[in-house]
């Protein structure tokens, strides 16, 4: 079956809510809830098909849109690859043109349905934030760490690493116990770095896989939230066959750990992203402040170790 390309776009608010278009009821699957967007005719690039369907459907002039993730899906009537754009700046005030109602939704809180079928993973993905922190208590220390912690939380941190195998074994538990009770007070999810006994034991929301882990996958782990650290393309495509919901990918820049190893830079990144259907946070040097940087080249967001703290 060819394969129909399709430009869409996630059109979000300061406040974090995004835009869904209800489908018409002369169109496929009347009635179903969908991101705006359309076919990519020939000679466009995704993005210039992007930026003509949105003036089309809703009068709007994009000023800013970043590549995000690309997904394929088989329906009845087509097999379609979805590029997805983040979209958060745009002239003009929305006038819909071919869905039958438009709504604003909240990340993890959609309350329109029935959705397009190929959208449940997107969803997913939405509710994930653009920053991941990842403890690192056995060089700082267990109770400066769960400080630094409280502190991030009560500063908008929402995506927790526990990523201590060189903490002492008696105390990676307690420690990774008193973390997960913290990230619970501030509504924040923890992922357990590479020990899927200890995330099972203290109920964390899921398993981060170390590059040696997701190698020798063969089947994806029973956690709400599975995600895997990769390196190269190859990892990458693993790490999307098994489903996992985000990678990490890395280094970037140079690091404390390794500063003399230099990065793969962002024009890596990039290529690297090219068609990727997961939502990849960046890691390596990185900071808040390169998160403009990450998105630009199709990253979800940036994840840190010793910035997540500062």
């Amino acid at each position: 079956m060819k394969i129909t390309e399709v430009a869409a776009a996630v059109i979000e608010r300061p406040d974090g809510s995004f835009l869904l278009g209800q489908r018409a009821p002369d169109t496929f699957y009347p009635g179903y809830w969908e991101f705006p967007g359309g076919k990519v005719e020939p000679g466009e690039t995704p993005r210039e098909a992007l930026i003509r369907e949105l003036h089309e459907e809703l009068e709007i002039e994009v000023r800013h849109a970043t590549p995000w993730i690309v997904r394929e899906h088989v329906y009845a009537h087509a097999h379609v690859r979805l590029h997805f754009f983040r979209v958060n700046a745009w002239r003009g005030e929305l006038r819909d043109h071919v869905h039958s109602a438009l709504e604003w939704q909240w990340p993890g809180a959609t309350s329109v349905s029935p959705m397009l079928p190929a959208n449940a993973p997107v969803l997913a993905s939405l509710a994930l934030p653009d920053f991941y922190g990842i403890t690192h208590a056995h060089e700082v220390g267990v109770p400066p760490q769960l400080t630094l912690l409280e502190h991030a939380l009560q500063n908008g941190l929402r995506l927790v690493q526990l990523r201590e195998a060189r903490l002492p074994a008696d105390q990676r538990e307690p420690f990774a116990a008193a973390a997960l009770a913290l990230c619970r007070q501030h509504g924040a999810r923890v992922l357990v770095n590479g020990d899927a006994q200890l995330a099972g034991a203290i109920g964390a929301d899921g398993l981060h896989l170390t590059g040696e882990q997701l190698k020798g996958l063969r089947g994806r782990p029973n956690f709400p939230l599975v995600a895997a650290s990769c390196h190269d393309a190859a990892e990458l495509k693993r790490a999307a066959d098994f489903q996992l919901d985000f990678a990490v990918l890395g280094a970037v820049k140079p690091t404390a750990t390794h500063p003399k190893q230099a990065g793969i830079g962002w024009p890596a990144v990039a290529k690297l992203l090219e068609n990727c259907p997961l939502p990849v946070y960046t890691i390596g040097g990185l900071a808040r402040t390169d998160l403009e940087s990450a998105k630009f080249v199709g990253a979800h967001g940036v994840a840190a170790i010793r910035a997540a703290w500062i």
